[in-house]
């Protein structure tokens, strides 16, 4: 049903200078001008066919239809400003939901999230994982972590982390008489496949400057960190992607046989909407996660 409502500004007029009993604090309150007061209230009253205020020469009187009118408005307003700030409360703070894959999301940005709650302890992140793509418009979901290219149409994409491809194994691999020594000793040792990168191998081989040695042979992994966690076992040697193996390197539990790293094109990225931004919770979870992203990247670059 089509509702006839008085003009919002004559409303919360006639509420100020009701509270005020004057027009001058009222336009005070509101950061207007005394005549803009007049003006509105004047108007309201004219919609209404009504007088609100007896005016005399120096003070403001309720008149009767203006007391019987004060009681609804201002609860009315009560009303609106009770719901805006449960509405506002629960923007910064409720849940906030990330989805990235199941690697970074362990690998990387898990052992990082505590920095972001002590924080902001009012937001609590869930992390859903997954490889597709995202329809802000229809899922569940805040902001995304992405890899590839940085070209997703239509959303936001900054740069988190780019990555770096270079042979990972246990640290027994690199002793005894068999020793992984050099890339040519690699056609000894099984080769750890990851399923989405099926054919890192022959890359880097190739890129290396290494012959003979059978790609198609080994282990194939459907995730990342399954072909990690076969090569810290000493299974055999996978192919390492930073970010995702440097805690196990950093910890000792994987080790790099040789210097030669290649670098790809891709990288992962924070993607949202454009408009999602506006949103505190979303805006406070970029504004943590891509200054930590960029330390990182020049903590890499020093080194």
């Amino acid at each position: 049903m089509k509702r006839s409502l008085p003009p919002l500004n004559g409303l919360r007029a006639f509420e100020a200078a009701a509270r005020h009993m004057s027009f001058t604090d009222a336009a005070e309150e509101l950061s207007v001008t005394q005549a803009a007061i007049s003006h509105q209230v004047r108007g309201l009253e004219q919609r209404l066919g009504l007088k609100l205020f007896v005016r005399r020469n120096r003070s403001l009187l309720l008149s009767e239809a203006g007391q019987a009118y004060l009681p609804s408005v201002r609860g009315a307003f009560d009303q609106l400003n009770e719901a805006t700030e449960k509405l506002l409360q629960k923007d910064r703070g409720g849940h906030l939901t990330v989805t990235t894959t199941a690697s970074f999301a362990m690998k990387w940005l898990v052992p990082r999230l505590g920095g972001f709650q002590r924080a902001n302890p009012e937001i609590d992140v869930r992390i859903s994982t997954g490889t597709g793509l995202i329809d802000f418009s229809r899922e569940d979901v805040d902001i995304g972590i992405r890899y590839g290219r940085g070209q997703w149409p239509g959303l936001v994409a900054e740069r988190l982390v780019g990555e770096d491809v270079m042979p990972v194994c246990a640290p027994a691999l690199l002793k005894g008489p068999n020793a992984l020594k050099k890339p040519a000793d690699l056609k000894r040792f099984t080769l750890l496949h990851i399923g989405s990168f099926p054919d890192d191998w022959q890359v880097w081989l190739t890129a290396a400057g290494v012959k003979g040695i059978d790609t198609n042979r080994g282990v194939t992994f459907d995730f990342p960190i399954a072909a990690y966690q076969a090569a810290m076992d000493g299974l055999g040697v996978a192919l390492g992607r930073n970010p995702l193996v440097a805690p196990d390197l950093k910890a000792g539990r994987l080790v790099v046989p040789f210097d030669f790293k290649m670098s790809t094109e891709l990288a992962y990225y924070m993607v949202y909407p454009a408009e999602a931004i506006r949103r505190r919770k979303i805006k406070a979870f970029r504004d943590w996660l891509l200054p930590l992203a960029e330390a990182q990247a020049a903590t890499k670059a020093a080194a």
